[in-house]
């Protein structure tokens, strides 16, 4: 990239998390809703608060490495810690108009 990116830290965050995508439905975690929070401390922690579509998903190692991976591509990023919670629980009302089109919610 060439030209320097001034938006807040979150919104970067957001626009590479839409990388990360959930490979049973194919749909990136931030149109499914998944994420509740992105934060960055003074110290390069980055604190990413998500939820899971169920607890004991399957997938959670795959997308904490795939978040990662992507949250650590930033240079004032030193680590990232992942916070999963389930409250409030994930509905598929927390998912975006294009993530229910794709999927056949009306």
């Amino acid at each position: 990239m060439s030209e320097i990116d001034n938006r807040p830290f979150k919104e970067k965050a957001m626009d590479v998390l839409e990388n990360v995508i959930d490979p049973e439905l194919g749909i990136d975690i931030v149109n499914l809703g998944l994420i509740y929070g992105v934060e960055l401390d003074d110290e390069g922690l980055c604190t990413l608060t998500m939820t899971l579509t169920i607890a004991g998903c399957p997938l959670t190692d795959y997308l904490n490495e795939a978040i990662r991976e992507e949250l650590t591509g930033f240079d004032e990023v030193k680590d990232v810690y992942i916070n999963v919670v389930f409250e409030p629980a994930w509905s598929i009302d927390k998912m975006s108009r294009e993530a229910k089109l794709e999927l056949g919610i009306h």
